[in-house]
């Protein structure tokens, strides 16, 4: 697929941001921050009232919002949760984010949520059962919907092909965006002995949404994605081959522990900035206010 086909694929780029964290609310409020865009956690604010709607509604009049849910549970087997929809849809109304995300995983059983993000056996089954309910979604929400990679601690030995064939053939036939967590992706290579770059290179480039990028905990035998820390040099290496490979896709920082600063973070941004500017081939720079990194 050309770029020009792949523009009418994703929604147009909004530059280089951070995940709104309540730590931040009061820079946000004070004055104009260079940040070109939020990402919100969708359950964080999915409520009538309180501080963090209030704070929402100020801050969002001055920054392009996205939504990224972590309850959704595409991969169980207990039916998709109508209620939770419902109000993901009508909270969409209510804030018009660019796009919805959320995670290629499952989270529960039975009505129980196991707070966590569990992955799935790499197979033909599990394909077919993860389109038909991202295409429930998709109807119910009237848009296309984002989905995650996650970092993972465990494999199946039913898997019959790679993350990344797995991830790649979902999009392709529920037709939906890919949000690509660069540090996922490097978690879990190191976690199962995978090349980083041959996840990079093995996804459909043109329904790359959405980067994520962040810090991890290494435990010396195996490294836990925590969003604790500052982003690590390999990682930033894997988001320079990401630019080369899908182009200028919107980006942002995740930080959900030891938040620094808001400073600190958009030094760290500003890293980002840079390196996609160096990375990104000129042939893929559409010469106008959009292309601007």
């Amino acid at each position: 697929m050309t770029l020009s086909a792949a523009r009418d694929i994703r929604v147009p780029f909004l530059g280089y941001g951070l995940g709104l964290r309540p730590q931040h609310y009061a820079d946000f409020l004070a004055g104009q921050q260079a940040v070109d865009w939020l990402e919100i956690i969708s359950e964080n604010y999915m409520i009538q009232g309180g501080k963090p709607r209030a704070m929402l509604d100020a801050i969002r009049r001055d920054y392009p919002l996205v939504m990224h849910g972590v309850s959704l549970s595409l991969g169980s087997v207990s039916a998709l949760d109508a209620e939770y929809l419902a109000s993901l849809k009508a909270f969409a109304k209510r804030i018009e984010p660019l796009w919805i995300s959320d995670h290629l995983c499952w989270t529960g059983v039975h009505g129980v949520n196991l707070h966590d993000l569990y992955p799935l056996p790499y197979t033909e089954e599990a394909i077919h059962h993860v389109v038909r309910r991202i295409c429930q979604v998709q109807e119910v929400l009237e848009r296309r919907f984002v989905i995650e990679n996650v970092s993972s601690y465990l494999s199946y030995a039913e898997s019959a092909m790679s993350e990344w064939e797995f991830l790649s053939a979902i999009a392709e036939e529920a037709d939906c965006l890919l949000l690509l967590d660069v540090n996922n992706i490097y978690v879990s290579s190191v976690n199962h002995g995978f090349d980083a770059r041959a996840f990079i290179a093995g996804v459909p480039a043109e329904r790359v949404q959405q980067i994520h990028l962040a810090g991890h905990s290494d435990l010396g035998d195996f490294i836990i994605d925590t969003h604790d820390a500052a982003i690590i040099d390999p990682v930033f290496d894997l988001y320079a081959d990401a630019c080369r490979r899908c182009g200028r896709v919107s980006t942002m920082i995740e930080r959900d522990d030891k938040i620094p600063p808001l400073s600190e973070l958009i030094s760290e941004l500003d890293r980002v900035r840079a390196l996609a500017a160096d990375s990104l081939p000129q042939a893929r720079c559409v010469q106008d206010a959009a292309c601007t990194p």
